[in-house]
C-alpha cells in the first residue's frame, strides 16, 4: 500500500526543493509563459490578480506555482485546504483578514462544502461577502467589503466542481506531465540545492522512472542520495542510482508496488478486465482514491490501462509490458 504520510523532515526538504520563482520552474512552458504576461499586466495596472485555477495529476507543481505566484506578485501567500473549512463562518473569518492584493491558495478546493462554495461567490466577483447575524429573534444581514485578492484553487478532479465556481476563475490552466528533459533539468537543480553532485547518466535514469512528475523525481533523487551518503559518496553515479532504483522497488518505466499489484491483480483476477474501481482496489486492500488519483492517471497516460463505462481493463500493450517484465509475480498469486 503506498503511503501518503511524509515526516517533518520530508516536508521540510520537500519545501526547499520548491521553486520560488518563474526562473526556477521547469516544465509548463505555455502555462509559465502566459502567467508572466498577466501578472505582469496586473502589476502594471496596479490591480489584483485575476483568480487562477489549476488542474491535473497529483505532485506536477499545483501548490508550488501559487507558491510562485505569490512570490512574483510579491504579496503574502494565505494557504488552506477545502477539507478543512466546514462552515461560511471559517470562510468569512479568513476572507475578511485578508490584505490587499493577498493570494489565498485553496488546495482540494472541490472538496469545499456546497454552502461555502456558494458563500464564496460574492467574494470573488464583487469582493464582499454577507454575513447573517442573529439576535434572539431578530436577524440581519451584514455586508463586509473586501479589498481586492485573489484565489489559486488547486484539484485533482476539476470535473467536481461546479461550473458556477469554475467561471468564476479568470485564469485556468490544466497540468500535465512533465517530459523527460525537463524531469532532469529539476532533478539537477534539486540536486544543487541539497549540496550534491550528479553525472547525466544518472539524472536521466532517475527522470525516465519518475512518472512525468517532479514530486517522484525529487522523492527518489532523495534516496538515491541517501545510497550515495551510505557508501560516503557525494556524487551520484549510476551505479549507485540503478542499485538504489532497483532496491526500492522502481521498475524501469517508474511503476511502483502499487501500480504492479493493481497490474498483477487486474491480469490474474479479473483477467485483464473490465472490472470497477471499488472491487480491484478491495481485492488487494488499497483506497479507492489513491488508485484513482495517484496510480491511474499515470497508467492510463502511457496507455497500460483504459478507464471505460464498464470498468478497468488492461491494454494489449499493458499485457505485453507486464508479461515482459514482470510475470513472476503471477506465479506468486493463490
Amino acid at each position: 500500500m503506498r503511503s501518503t504520510v511524509e515526516s517533518k523532515e520530508e516536508k521540510q526538504v520537500e519545501n526547499a526543493l520548491r521553486p520560488h520563482s518563474f526562473d526556477e520552474f521547469f516544465g509548463q512552458r505555455s502555462l509559465i509563459e502566459n502567467l508572466r504576461v498577466f501578472i505582469s499586466a496586473a502589476k502594471k495596472r496596479n490591480e489584483a490578480l485575476d483568480h487562477v485555477l489549476v488542474y491535473g495529476p497529483s505532485g506536477l507543481g499545483k501548490t508550488t506555482i501559487a507558491h510562485v505566484i505569490a512570490n512574483e506578485l510579491e504579496q503574502k501567500l494565505i494557504s488552506i485546504s477545502g477539507p478543512t473549512i466546514e462552515k461560511i463562518g471559517d470562510m468569512a473569518s479568513i476572507l475578511s483578514s485578508l490584505e490587499p492584493g493577498q493570494v489565498l491558495f485553496i488546495d482540494e478546493i472541490h472538496r469545499l462544502p456546497k454552502v461555502v462554495e456558494e458563500f464564496l461567490y460574492g467574494a470573488m466577483e464583487d469582493y464582499q461577502i454577507s454575513i447573517l447575524i442573529q439576535h434572539d429573534k431578530d436577524s440581519q444581514n451584514i455586508v463586509i467589503d473586501l479589498p481586492p485578492f485573489t484565489i489559486v484553487g488547486a484539484t485533482t478532479k476539476v470535473s467536481s466542481l461546479s461550473w458556477p465556481l469554475r467561471q468564476r476563475f479568470g485564469i485556468n490552466f490544466k497540468f500535465d506531465f512533465y517530459k523527460v528533459e525537463e524531469i532532469e533539468q529539476i532533478i539537477k537543480r534539486s540536486t544543487f540545492v541539497l549540496g550534491n553532485k550528479i553525472d547525466q547518466e544518472s539524472s536521466h535514469e532517475i527522470a525516465i522512472r519518475s512518472r512525468g512528475t517532479p514530486r517522484i523525481a525529487n522523492r527518489l533523487l532523495r534516496r538515491v542520495r541517501d545510497f550515495a551518503t551510505n557508501q560516503g559518496k557525494n556524487t551520484i553515479t549510476i551505479d549507485i542510482t540503478k542499485d538504489a532504483l532497483q532496491r526500492i522497488g522502481v521498475d524501469q518505466i517508474g511503476l511502483d508496488e502499487t501500480d504492479l499489484m493493481y497490474l498483477t491483480q487486474l491480469i490474474s483476477r479479473f483477467n485483464g478486465g473490465p472490472v470497477g474501481l471499488d472491487t480491484l482496489a478491495s481485492s488487494f486492500g488499497e483506497d479507492p482514491s489513491t488508485l484513482e488519483e495517484i496510480c491511474e492517471p499515470y497508467l492510463i497516460g502511457i496507455g497500460l490501462i483504459n478507464r471505460t463505462p464498464r470498468g478497468r481493463e488492461i491494454t494489449l500493450v499493458g499485457k505485453e509490458y507486464f508479461l515482459k517484465h514482470h510475470s513472476e509475480r503471477l506465479s506468486k498469486q493463490i
